[in-house]
């Protein structure tokens, strides 16, 4: 190999992970088939273990977000469930059961080293609103102040499949930027992102500085355990979306942890990519659910694209889909091709007789409340 070459491949360039040794303030998120069993209990050794990691770190001044999952999988005994059930009701009826469960052993787990941890059940609605992100982030930053680990998880007892997050290691991700952590940890069953499968002899990858360092490496997905939702997939989505907007990142497994937050050579370090983002764009490129799609002529596309405006309805030329005032919407360009994600002002009922039309004729032929932007620019995220 070239040295040119070598400079180039993630498995020999040096890892700088001094920024989790020294880091003021990390979000960890642990998973499901980390800290239960196939039966759907909770281990009280991996949970431990893994308390025992986090209250060392969190006693040297280090301040510590915990992002668990678990509460589905640990109420699965208790309701005589064999497995992960599929239907909406049955999971939000474990997760009721499991929450409990699960915080009454990180009371007890953290306790013994005189380290408090306080519950915060979060939907995709307390990121994607202003109001709400904002009250989001002030408990939690308090919460920090007092020395608490706050334990994050999705409120799965009331989300729904239509706004949900869709697997923990987003609402890591998200929750990262929301408190402006310093870096985020992704802990799981695999202790690295592999080339390719390790039982075939494949080398661990240690180091990711972009996309271009993922081409051609096969991702695995749900872990053996069967209790999870994500995988290395969304492992590595969630760490290539805090790399790419400002915050470092290390995917391995959870008997690493203490050795990861002491900035030793353990898993993949996905180090920054790009600047930081607010919460809510993030959420809305990367988890929110789409409801339609506009198309735009290409004297829009170019506005949206190069220009960063707001979108008119002048620009826009079709509307695909059935979605509400505030629903998510894609924007693409007259082949198909997507430039944009949208928070949209009016529902698919309404735009159609708005297509070609100035906003000033609008205002004038149907009223005050039709002359604003389809998407304003401040609800508009490139892709």
């Amino acid at each position: 190999m070239s040295s040119r070459a070598a400079a180039a491949d993630p498995l020999t360039r040096s890892v700088d992970r001094s920024v989790l040794a020294n880091a003021g303030r990390i979000v960890v998120k642990v998973g499901s088939s980390s800290l239960t069993s196939i039966k759907g209990g909770i281990s009280e050794e991996a949970l431990t273990a893994l308390a025992d990691a986090l209250a060392a770190k969190r006693n040297t001044g280090t301040e510590i977000i915990l992002v668990s999952s678990g509460a589905i999988a640990a109420g699965l005994a208790p309701l005589g469930l064999a497995k992960r059930p599929r239907d909406l009701a049955t999971q939000q009826a474990a997760a009721s059961v499991g929450q409990g469960l699960l915080m009454a052993r990180y009371t007890q787990a953290f306790g013994a080293h005189g380290v408090t941890v306080s519950q915060v059940l979060l939907t995709a609605e307390d990121l994607m609103r202003r109001s709400q992100h904002t009250n989001a982030f002030r408990a939690l930053d308090r919460l920090l102040n007092l020395g608490v680990v706050p334990v994050v998880n999705e409120n799965d007892t009331v989300a729904t499949h239509e706004i949900r997050f869709g697997d923990n290691d987003r609402l890591a991700a998200l929750v990262a930027h929301l408190v402006r952590a310093d870096a985020l940890v992704l802990l799981s069953d695999v202790d690295s992102l592999y080339d390719g499968p390790p039982s075939l002899g494949a080398k661990r990858i240690p180091l990711v500085e972009g996309p271009h360092d993922l081409e051609g490496v096969s991702i695995g997905k749900t872990g053996k355990a069967g209790v999870g939702t994500g995988g290395m997939q969304t492992k590595v989505e969630a760490a290539t979306m805090a790399a790419g907007s400002g915050i470092h990142a290390l995917v391995t497994s959870t008997p690493n942890a203490a050795a990861a937050l002491n900035g030793e050579d353990v898993g993949t370090w996905f180090t920054v990519n790009g600047a930081r983002k607010p919460v809510r764009l993030l959420w809305l490129a990367h988890v929110a659910s789409v409801q339609g799609r506009l198309i735009l002529d290409d004297g829009a596309v170019k506005a949206v694209r190069h220009h960063r405006t707001s979108l008119l309805p002048a620009g826009i030329s079709a509307v695909h889909g059935d979605f509400e005032a505030g629903d998510a919407v894609e924007i693409a360009s007259a082949d198909g091709t997507v430039v944009a994600r949208g928070l949209v002002n009016y529902s698919s009922a309404e735009l159609p007789q708005m297509l070609g039309r100035s906003t000033r004729d609008l205002g004038e032929a149907l009223g005050s409340g039709y002359d604003r932007e389809v998407v304003h620019v401040d609800d508009l995220v490139l892709v």
